[in-house]
């Protein structure tokens, strides 16, 4: 069994934005969603993550 990583942005009212699926859960996974995020919805308000290294 392989694991996978949602990463997901979320507005204030709780409908998701963008979604994006991933191998790895490592920073250039990350890295990758957010500029794809901020490139299509702009800058956010407020980062909240789940603690994540």
């Amino acid at each position: 069994m392989s694991d996978h990583y949602l990463w997901r942005a979320v507005d204030h009212e709780g409908e998701i934005l963008e979604s994006y699926v991933t191998k790895t859960g490592d920073g250039k996974a990350a890295l990758a969603f957010m500029k794809k995020a901020l490139k299509r919805h702009g800058s956010p308000g407020q980062i909240t993550t789940d603690r994540l290294r």
